[in-house]
């Protein structure tokens, strides 16, 4: 049974790798003041961010193996579980870690906009891969908060550290975006594979006991996280990945209702539960019902 170090809080995480935390609710640790340290499989209570210089740590999570390159950043959210599991090795590493707990946004705007930074819920195989320039831009962030960590707690203090935080994961947003961008070819990859997925679904009538395909489903089977794998189908289609799937449906039933087909029968073939719910979604795509669309194209 694996050993899960359980993060409560910051503090544990910090007790664990042996730092002095200032602030209950967040740390920001230089490991090589604390290295070297034993590793540990957690279960996250808190959010963190970590930014590894070290050579190649492997580490089980997800799909498989991920090995950590020099300014690789991982995001845990509340909920996940991620690390290596402790074997009694003490390893030395380099980076740094910012880890902050839910209750220090409270009524705050970055409480109610937490969910928009959806690389928090990417797998560790989707990690974010920094230039030398992005790199020292997370480490004089990490530096800056560590200065107002070491300052006498006053009223605006976590204030000041919730502003810090913000502008961290803005700047991490923008370092993802760039990597969708530079990663074209390996975005291009998923989206053919993603279109043989549904092909495929189709083809084998998974939807005759499935029901139509869903996000998740094509995200598990293409390895990606749900939110990973969304928001590279919109920076490579600049559409939802729902909407993608919903639009290779409809040509689908196209292709049925102009071969003669009835609504009914296009309907039971893709998989619907009853026709009303794909003559719905049909006109929402196309502005017409699929039974004037059949009129129209055998006219």
């Amino acid at each position: 049974m694996s050993k899960i170090l359980k993060i409560n809080c910051v503090g544990d995480y910090s007790r664990w790798v042996g730092h002095n935390d200032r602030h209950p609710l967040v740390s920001v640790i230089d490991y090589a003041e604390v290295s070297p340290i034993r590793h540990s499989l957690n279960n996250y209570s808190v959010y963190g961010l970590f930014l590894r210089d070290d050579a190649s740590v492997e580490l089980d999570y997800g799909c498989g193996k991920y090995d950590y390159n020099k300014g690789t950043l991982l995001c845990v959210a509340p909920g996940q579980v991620g690390g290596k599991e402790d074997n009694g090795e003490r390893v030395s590493i380099t980076g740094w870690a910012l880890l902050f707990h839910p209750d220090l946004l409270r009524g705050t705007p970055l409480e109610k906009r937490i969910s928009d930074y959806t690389f928090f819920d990417y797998s560790v195989n989707e990690a974010l891969h920094m230039t030398d320039e992005e790199h020292d831009i997370l480490v004089s962030l990490m530096s800056q908060m560590r200065e107002e960590l070491a300052k006498n707690r006053d009223e605006l203090q976590d204030v000041i550290l919730v502003g810090y935080i913000g502008l961290v994961l803005n700047f991490c947003r923008r370092f993802y975006n760039r990597q969708f961008l530079t990663r074209k070819i390996e975005n291009s990859d998923i989206l053919t594979r993603f279109n043989r997925l549904l092909a495929d679904y189709f083809e084998t009538k998974l939807q005759l006991t499935l029901g139509l395909p869903t996000v998740q489903y094509c995200a598990d089977k293409l390895c990606l996280s749900p939110n990973y794998f969304g928001d590279v189908i919109k920076r490579t289609t600049g559409d939802t990945a729902s909407n993608h799937i919903r639009r290779f449906v409809i040509q689908l039933a196209k292709n049925g209702l102009a071969a003669g087909e009835s609504v009914s029968q296009v309907a039971d073939r893709l998989g619907f539960e009853y026709s009303q719910h794909f003559s719905r979604m049909f006109r929402r795509q196309e502005g017409i019902t699929p039974s004037e669309y059949g009129r129209i194209r055998r006219s």
